[in-house]
């Protein structure tokens, strides 16, 4: 894989500066830009195409979550994946940035080498939610109204049960191990659910198992 390029959007100078400090400590990871308000965001993901932007939820300027929904809306920056820099009382704005896009979340305090670690992941085309961030996405999404479950008609019954377990929070090796499948196997299921609901990745998965009520709050 080639070097990561990374885009940071943040309202303080700081943390920009921290962030980039310690992702340019791996060899494989540049920061090509910093922003500081969504709508500067937006520009600098139109100007360089990196693979991650790094967004704030809250700013002055335009906020991190319409911010998202414009860059993932924009079909020439369809590789620009999202990932939002939050803090654990932001869970009212974990379900909608899920919903504009985002790949995942990040903690501001996360250690740095898992910073760097979900940096790659991410850019890597997967997912970043965790269990427990999964149960506060869930959590935030009970207070919205539940979509319409013919959402998912024309899945099988198999395809519902990794949908489920996708909506829980977990990963291919223990769907597999739940539903007596082989991680790879669990892997064609979560592929095959992408293509059949519309789903930019696996973080709308959990969105969409919510919305037609295949999971509920306390499930898992």
């Amino acid at each position: 894989m080639s070097d990561v390029r990374v885009v940071l959007v943040d309202d303080q100078h700081l943390v920009r500066t921290g962030l980039r400090a310690l992702l340019e400590r791996a060899s494989d990871i540049t920061v090509v830009g910093e922003a500081g308000d969504g709508r500067a965001g937006v520009a600098l993901a139109r100007e360089q195409r990196p693979d991650v932007v790094l967004m704030d939820v809250r700013m002055p300027g335009g906020d991190g979550i319409e911010a998202t929904r414009r860059i993932l809306a924009d079909p020439t920056l369809a590789d620009v994946r999202v990932v939002m820099l939050t803090t654990f009382d932001d869970d009212e704005y974990l379900f909608e940035a899920i919903r504009a896009g985002a790949a995942g979340f990040l903690l501001k305090d996360t250690p740095p080498d898992a910073l760097r670690d979900a940096v790659r992941v991410v850019a890597g085309g997967d997912a970043l939610l965790s269990p427990a961030v999964t149960r506060r996405v869930i959590a935030a999404a009970a207070r919205s109204p539940v979509a319409d479950p013919a959402r998912l008609t024309g899945l099988t019954a198999r395809e519902r049960d990794v949908l489920a377990q996708v909506g829980t929070g977990r990963s291919n090796v223990e769907i597999g191990a739940a539903l007596h499948l082989s991680p790879d196997t669990a892997r064609t299921y979560v592929s095959r659910l992408l293509h059949k609901l519309n789903a930019r990745d696996r973080a709308q998965l959990v969105v969409i198992a919510y919305e037609s009520g295949l999971v509920r709050p306390g499930d898992g």
